[in-house]
């Protein structure tokens, strides 16, 4: 990283002469700040979203860039916060009048009120975050960094500019912000900053489910998100988020029989699954897979620790706790839900692979066979190198299974060969209860392999099972 006290190059893209060009006409001072500098300084890629604040008005600024644009782009005001934004080329632009900050106790909005940049720098969540870049013609690119953000950048280190006590305890938020920081940017929290966070803990509670989940999604789509769940742990934050987690932590011991240690498995689970898929709702299932050992947990003289059910009693319980922080009960939860309450099935399968056990998996896991076989997949966290290897090696055996049963027996997406409509006009009957009989012996047949999935051999099924249900056929 250059020590270099200017940054022009950071600035190349055409909207900041645009800015530079109505911050002057309005006669404000205008600075770059935040998430952009920090990504351009550690060279994380093409910003989608850039932080303008201005010595006055954000909000005429920002109707001042909107006129000098060619396409006049709509600018969106925020009267409570006194923001604006505007979209140009595809960049979301924030502008924000430079301001100073006092907080009350219950609430993390705060009381603002104009002030100068060193107040807004002030204001910032983490040094690495304060740092600005000038847009005004004099001093365009040079560098404002009052708390040495240039030098915790080079030592990757998430440090508060102020006192971390006030910081963390003015707006809880940032305490997992510095927690999503440290995680995806692989950075430590200095240890000051680290200790406040566990003095201030239990302020989070004043935070919206819902900045807290936003939070969660972030840490979770990280290269290694265990960075932070174990950070949240340390730092006492996780049992306010998420119980169902820290009840999985630690290890018993009975007459010498241990298990393992659920809560750092599950962390192994989740990053070995990020290496393999950005799907947000697959890596919260693989987070979640195994919440239902903590209730079901139990010692067996005979046969050690036992989870019966945790499965079911899991996948039950991710209902309670989306609806707990307020996420979506919808197709996403579901999802989950199934994930969890699959987890084991290819898993138990694996060392026998028979043709109906397959079909019913496949038949069961539906269109998310393949983010199922992914989840157990990561789920294989032994330090065994035989067992990881066996273990691996049983699934391609499933999935080699799969691949032969779907090409031969088409259960994926499965859609009765025999319709009900069929069955109704074959026995010349009404809607009745005898169609559902007849169809789920239908659909039992071809996955246990009685039949083959097609129409004739599951026509002539139809007019035996009808028979034995005393229905004639016209």
């Amino acid at each position: 990283m250059s020590e270099a006290k200017n940054y022009k190059e950071a600035l190349q893209h055409p909207i900041f002469k645009t800015i530079n060009k109505a911050a002057a006409n309005l006669k404000l001072e205008s600075y770059v700040i935040g998430g952009f500098v920090r990504d351009h300084l550690l060279q994380r890629g093409t910003a989608k979203d850039i932080d303008i604040v201005t010595v006055g008005s954000g909000i005429t600024l920002a109707k001042e860039v909107s006129k000098l644009l060619p396409n006049r782009p709509k600018v969106q005001i925020f009267k409570t916060y006194g923001t604006a934004m505007l979209r140009a080329n595809d960049i979301e632009i924030e502008f924000v009048g430079a301001r100073k900050e006092s907080y009350t106790e219950n609430s993390r909005n705060p009381t603002v009120e104009n002030g100068t940049l060193e107040d807004d720098q002030n204001r910032r969540d983490f040094t690495i975050n304060a740092l600005a870049l000038s847009l005004a013609t004099s001093t365009f690119g040079n560098i404002s960094d009052p708390f040495n953000g240039l030098t915790d950048l080079e030592s990757k280190i998430i440090r508060t500019p102020l006192d971390p006590d006030i910081t963390y305890s003015d707006d809880p938020l940032r305490m997992m912000r510095a927690i999503r920081f440290a995680t995806q940017l692989n950075f430590v929290i200095e240890p000051e900053s680290l200790k406040a966070i566990t003095r201030n803990k239990d302020r989070i509670k004043i935070i919206t489910k819902e900045r807290i989940v936003d939070e969660l999604h972030k840490i979770l789509l990280s290269d290694k998100p265990s960075i932070g769940f174990i950070l949240l742990e340390k730092t006492g934050l996780l049992p306010y988020i998420l119980p169902e987690l820290t009840a999985l932590k630690g290890i018993d011991e009975v007459e010498g029989q241990k298990h393992k240690d659920n809560f750092y498995h599950t962390l192994e689970v989740v990053d070995n699954i990020s290496e393999n898929t950005d799907n947000l709702w697959l890596r919260w299932a693989a987070l979640l897979h195994d919440i239902g050992k903590a209730p079901t947990k139990r010692f067996n003289k005979k046969i050690g620790w036992t989870f019966h059910g945790h499965e079911f009693v899991g996948s039950k319980m991710v209902f309670k706790l989306f609806k707990r922080l307020k996420m979506p009960l919808n197709d996403k939860m579901k999802f989950v839900q199934k994930m969890v309450l699959m987890s084991s099935r290819p898993i138990v399968i694996a060392s026998e692979v028979t043709d109906s056990a397959v079909r019913r998996l496949i038949f069961d896991a539906g269109e998310y066979i393949e983010e199922l076989m992914t989840l157990c997949e990561a789920d294989i966290t032994t330090k065994n190198p035989k067992r990881f290897k066996k273990y691996h090696n049983n699934f391609k055996i499933v999935r080699q299974k799969m691949v032969e049963v779907e090409e031969r027996d088409h259960i994926r997406n499965f859609q009765p060969p025999v319709t009900g409509e069929k069955i109704m006009e074959t026995f010349n009957i009404k809607p009745s209860r005898e169609i559902g009989i007849i169809k789920e012996a239908i659909k039992e047949a071809i996955l246990e392999g009685e039949i083959p999935n097609d129409y004739d051999a599951a026509y002539e099924f139809m007019i035996k099972k009808g028979e034995e249900l005393g229905l004639t056929s016209c």
